[in-house]
């Protein structure tokens, strides 16, 4: 039988401060969504003025990252680049950049989605997030 390492709370705790910190230093109006490698939600953080609306484009970017076991903008590039029959895949609607998988030991444990600016900042904020745990 095989083991694997599964998200802690504190781990959980650990990713949106990171994220956070990212985005409060930027002035970012983001939010912030951690999940498991079901890409059931964890954690759902959402800064002072962003929109409600990246509560779930978070959700759904860190959701497409744990189960495609890759970032999303990986999906994104897909896409523009003409696989236009990609958009019917199921359960995968958060197919924009800003999801980041959480790997240790070269297993994907969760995702972390962030949602709120530019697809590059959320990346970057998603990055430092899941780096908190596997650096």
């Amino acid at each position: 039988m095989q083991t694997k390492a599964i998200l802690a709370h504190s781990d959980v705790a650990r990713i949106l401060t990171a994220a956070r910190r990212v985005a409060l230093d930027n002035k970012w109006a983001v939010t912030i969504a951690v999940v498991d490698d079901g890409g059931h939600p964890l954690a759902l953080e959402r800064l002072d003025g962003c929109a409600p609306i990246g509560a779930y484009i978070a959700t759904e970017k860190a959701r497409t990252s744990a189960l495609g076991r890759r970032e999303s903008k990986g999906y994104e590039d897909m896409i523009n680049g003409g696989r236009t029959a990609f958009l019917s895949a199921p359960i995968l609607q958060g197919t924009l950049e800003g999801g980041v998988p959480i790997v240790v030991d070269g297993h994907v444990v969760g995702a972390v989605g962030v949602s709120g600016v530019k697809s590059d900042q959320d990346a970057q904020c998603a990055r430092a997030g899941a780096q908190a745990v596997t650096a």
